[in-house]
C-alpha cells in the first residue's frame, strides 16, 4: 500500500494556507510547507507564513529550518519532505502539502531522481558579477557557445539556471543534460492534488491588496533585514518579496516604485503558478472566486473523503 499525501496548490494569494489548515484540522493531519522560500527563518512577511496562532495547533513542517544564506534545492526538499510524510503516515496522521512551489511537489510524487553535478562557488560568483556587468543576453549567449540544447531550453532571464548550466559545464567539462532530473511517469504515493483557482481580476487585486498589507506589517524592515545581513547572491535574497526593495535600498528608485514591482512580479507569478500545475498534473480544481469559503471547504472534505473511503 502507498503512503497517502494530499497537496493543496495553486497561484500565490489564493487562499491555500487557510483551507490546508482546515482541512487538517477535519482529518487529524499534519502539514508541510510547500513553498521554497518558508524554510528561511526571519522571512515571514514577505512569505506569507502562517503565524503560530493560525496554525491552529496543527504541526507544520519546512518551516524556519534554513538561514538565509543556506541553499535549498528541489531534491534537499524531495528529500526532507518525503521523510516527514512518512513519519506522518506512521503516526497514523494525514500529511498535507501546502503550497505553491510546482517542481518542488512534483519531486515528492514523483520521486525525481536528481544527478547533481558538484559545484564551484567561485565560478557562479564571477558569472553573477559578468551578468551584473554585461547583462543577461550575454550571460545566455555564453551558454549557447558552450551548451547549445540547454540554452534552448533555459529562458534568458532565468539567470540563476544559465549560471548553474554553465557552471557544470565549468566543473565537469560535460553538459547539464547527463545531470538532469529523470522524471518517472508513474507516482510515489497515493495522492490528492486540490488546486484552488481564481478569476484572475479578483485574484490580481488579492495580490496588490496582499502587498499593501505586507508593507503596513512591515515587509520593508524584514527586506532591509535581510539586505544589510546578507550578499545579494544567496538564495533567498532572490524571493520574489524581497529583491524588488533592493533599488529602493541602494537608492535607484522610489517605494513607491518598488511595492509597484512586487504586485507586478507577484502577479505574474501566480500566471506561471496556474500554468505549471495545468500543465504538469492532474488537479480537482475548485473556484475559490465566489460564494463561502466554508461551502468550498466542505467540498474539498467531500472528494477526500469519497478518493480516501
Amino acid at each position: 500500500m502507498k503512503e497517502k499525501v494530499v497537496v493543496i496548490a495553486g497561484p500565490t494569494a489564493v487562499g491555500k494556507s487557510e483551507a490546508g489548515i482546515k482541512l487538517a484540522s477535519h482529518f487529524q493531519g499534519e502539514i508541510i510547507s510547500g513553498d521554497s522560500m518558508q524554510i528561511y527563518k526571519g522571512l515571514d512577511i514577505g512569505t506569507a507564513k502562517v503565524s503560530k496562532e493560525e496554525r491552529a495547533g496543527i504541526p507544520h513542517y519546512l518551516i524556519d529550518e534554513c538561514e538565509p544564506d543556506d541553499s535549498f534545492s528541489a531534491s534537499a526538499f524531495k528529500e526532507a519532505a518525503q521523510k516527514r510524510i512518512e513519519e506522518i503516515n506512521q503516526r497514523g496522521k494525514l500529511p498535507f502539502i501546502v503550497g505553491g512551489t510546482g517542481f518542488y511537489i512534483q519531486s515528492v510524487l514523483r520521486n525525481l531522481d536528481f544527478h547533481d553535478a558538484p559545484s564551484d562557488e567561485e565560478f557562479r560568483n564571477k558569472m553573477e558579477t559578468y551578468v551584473r556587468n554585461h547583462g543577461r543576453t550575454a550571460l545566455h549567449e555564453k551558454l549557447k557557445q558552450q551548451d547549445e540544447e540547454s540554452a534552448r531550453s533555459i529562458h534568458p532571464n532565468n539567470t540563476k539556471k544559465v549560471i548553474r548550466a554553465l557552471e557544470i559545464r565549468h566543473v565537469t567539462g560535460k553538459t547539464k543534460q547527463p545531470f538532469a532530473r529523470r522524471e518517472p511517469t508513474t507516482f510515489h504515493y497515493d495522492h490528492i492534488i486540490i488546486g484552488l483557482t481564481m478569476d484572475r481580476n479578483v485574484l490580481y487585486s488579492r495580490i496588490n491588496e496582499r502587498v499593501d498589507k505586507m508593507v503596513e506589517a512591515g515587509l520593508v524592515e524584514e527586506a532591509k533585514w535581510l539586505y544589510d545581513h546578507y550578499p545579494p547572491n544567496v538564495q533567498a535574497a532572490q524571493a520574489i518579496g524581497y529583491k524588488e526593495f533592493f533599488p529602493y535600498f541602494r537608492g535607484d528608485c522610489s517605494l513607491e516604485e518598488a511595492a509597484a514591482q512586487l504586485k507586478k512580479n507577484s502577479r505574474h507569478y501566480a500566471k506561471r503558478q496556474l500554468t505549471w500545475f495545468r500543465n504538469k498534473e492532474e488537479v480537482e480544481w475548485f473556484d475559490m472566486t465566489a460564494g463561502p469559503r466554508e461551502e468550498k471547504i466542505e467540498k474539498m472534505i467531500r472528494w477526500i473523503e469519497g478518493k480516501y473511503k
